[in-house]
């Protein structure tokens, strides 16, 4: 304890600030999850008009989802906060647009099986990383998820645009990344289950 007058100690006077939660990357993040509710009712009319300016504000979305976290990298700016809403305005997006696919009146559709099955996923690998959490098991992604989510990101993009523009059939060329990145889902989500088992067991 210091006596009046007297200078705060080193460790007191050097420690580091921590930022503040809601920092221009969270703030980003945000407005990730309020595009979603825009992009809904964009897929709520199967005109092709409509169909561009959903396409559009998924890619805003997508280039938000890089600044936000080129932002907090490059500035320091990383909080638990950011880490939470970062995946979360992620998942609320990609399965919001997969269900309303699924629901348009517009044909040919995204099977409803394949958008169950992505979302299954995505609530069994969030569920697990709350777990590892708590047993304060760091679990980094993986290459099989980042591959997974590269290929949601152009299966969706080319789903949104559905009707052919210059020859180019967005909404077959989405069906086939769709099926890449179910596959990868299921995989990457098998390996993070297998991995999160392996360290338990080793720490057991």
């Amino acid at each position: 304890m210091t006596e009046a007058g007297e200078p705060a100690s080193a460790p007191e006077r050097d420690s580091p600030r921590r930022p503040n939660a809601l920092n221009l990357p969270n703030v980003i993040s945000l407005s990730r999850v309020a595009i979603t509710p825009l992009l809904i009712w964009l897929l709520t009319d199967p005109g092709r008009e409509a169909a561009l300016l959903a396409a559009l504000a998924f890619f805003v979305a997508c280039v938000s989802d890089w600044l936000d976290g080129y932002l907090a990298r490059r500035r320091g700016l990383i909080t638990n906060l950011g880490k939470f809403l970062d995946p979360l305005a992620d998942k609320v997006l990609i399965i919001s647009a997969l269900i309303m696919l699924t629901a348009m009146p517009r044909e040919p559709r995204v099977p409803g099986w394949i958008v169950a099955v992505i979302a299954a996923r995505e609530v069994a690998v969030t569920g697990l990383r709350a777990i590892a959490r708590d047993e304060g098991i760091v679990l980094g992604a993986e290459s099989l998820g980042k591959a997974k989510m590269t290929f949601e990101i152009v299966a969706l993009f080319s789903l949104l645009m559905h009707y052919p523009v210059w020859l180019i059939d967005f909404h077959a060329a989405g069906m086939v990344f769709v099926w890449i990145a179910l596959v990868l889902a299921l995989w990457s989500g098998v390996a993070y289950h297998l991995r999160l088992a392996r360290v338990i067991y080793q720490r057991g």
